[in-house]
């Protein structure tokens, strides 16, 4: 490390210091602080869980969950005193304040529901407008209309200035922590970070002016969730949809899934498909390949948890032809340029592991993340997916 100013050796200014521990600020100092912090966890009994390196695990009588995020700390478990307890013995070896029962963690605020909790980040979504001098905006229903669709990277005149353009979308992206329905339109927009155009900057603006519309809308985690939903009866179940050639830049598709776990939906995800697919049922069948790695996370996350599942897991497709295809051995000749990695989707079918099924696109709730939807279609599927208006007990 350089000398710091007013201790500069005056015989060896050009001289630097060997550090024998980090020092905060330095780009080694996050790694540092939790390999230190690890490493107590470790010796009080906790264990680290394999899917998620930043969870800690105790078991005797009770149990006790950690969950760690550089500095801020998570910590619950099935009994107060041994939380408690822990609290105590952590806090004799580092400097802790204690905040008392969870409210807010990174900017998401958790919010008490009749029916269980909220997740929200509604002061986030109180401070984008301000910045983008859009307060008193007219409020709109849906985050893209449904004529987006043909916007290109060409689509408008380039911006003198993408600075507040790719200010507002890299705002947006960390809301869609708690919004999965504003996720398409988030993921859309950041496609044309590195050139957005005038009409790039008008859509952005109208997912603000959505979201000035819903900010009481937030994420619903049941208190007692049914291992059923909307008559589909399985614990662990997820939706999974693609929309082939959305993109007309390129004409790749876009895959998207919803992860339940009963009631509750536990993640998310759309993303690009790296690849051009040839057939709907290819596109399909590529997002049911990353659905079904998602859920065997999941299952994992799960059982370092203690929660077994007994059934099998279900995903839900809206193309016959990926789902014949999921559970059909024989190798089709017009399947032949799939890699051959996302066949393993047929071996968990056959061992039992997996179940994809076929459902309606009526019931499809994935769609909400594959493309823009009409007015009346989008608020049904966003108040299916688990999305509700805080209501406090």
């Amino acid at each position: 490390m350089a000398q710091p100013p007013g201790f500069v050796d005056p015989d060896h200014p050009s001289y630097v210091c060997k550090l024998h521990k980090a020092i905060y600020g330095l780009k080694q100092a996050p790694r540092a602080w939790y390999h230190e912090l690890r490493q107590f966890l470790l010796a009080s009994g906790l264990k680290n869980s394999h899917s998620d390196t930043s969870l800690f695990v105790l078991r005797s009588n009770h149990v006790l969950y950690l969950l760690v995020y550089v500095d801020d700390i998570v910590v619950t478990g099935s009994n107060d005193a041994l939380v408690s307890q822990f609290v105590e013995c952590l806090a004799q070896c580092f400097s802790l304040k204690d905040l008392g029962s969870l409210s807010y963690f990174l900017g998401v605020e958790v919010v008490p529901h009749h029916l269980g909790i909220q997740l929200s980040q509604r002061r986030y979504i109180q401070d984008l407008p301000q910045r983008t001098n859009m307060d008193n905006a007219k409020l709109v229903l849906t985050p893209l209309p449904t004529s987006s669709a043909a916007i290109s990277l060409t689509s408008g005149t380039p911006l003198s200035d993408p600075t507040p353009y790719r200010a507002a979308v890299g705002s947006l992206q960390y809301l869609s922590l708690t919004r999965p329905d504003i996720s398409f339109a988030v993921n859309r927009m950041a496609q044309f970070m590195h050139q957005p155009t005038t009409e790039h900057w008008v859509l952005v603006k109208r997912i603000l002016r959505y979201l000035s519309g819903t900010l009481d809308k937030g994420l619903l985690l049941y208190r007692d969730s049914p291992l059923t939903l909307h008559g589909f009866s399985n614990s662990l179940h997820a939706f999974s949809d693609a929309d082939w050639a959305g993109n007309k830049d390129d004409y790749s598709s876009t895959s998207a899934y919803l992860v339940y776990l009963g009631r509750n939906l536990v993640s998310w995800s759309l993303k690009k498909q790296q690849t051009v697919a040839r057939s709907s049922t290819e596109s399909e069948y590529r997002s049911i390949a990353a659905t079904a790695a998602e859920l065997r996370w999941v299952c994992s996350l799960l059982s370092k948890l203690g929660i077994g599942l007994t059934n099998s897991l279900v995903v839900y497709c809206d193309n016959v032809g990926a789902t014949q295809l999921s559970s059909n051995p024989i190798f089709h000749s017009r399947m032949k340029h799939v890699a051959v990695d996302y066949h393993f989707i047929r071996d968990q079918v056959q061992s039992g592991l997996l179940r994809v099924a076929h459902v309606s696109s009526a019931d499809q709730l994935a769609d909400l993340l594959t493309k823009p939807l009409p007015t009346s279609q989008f608020l049904l599927l966003r108040d299916k997916i688990g999305l509700c208006t805080r209501g406090l007990s």
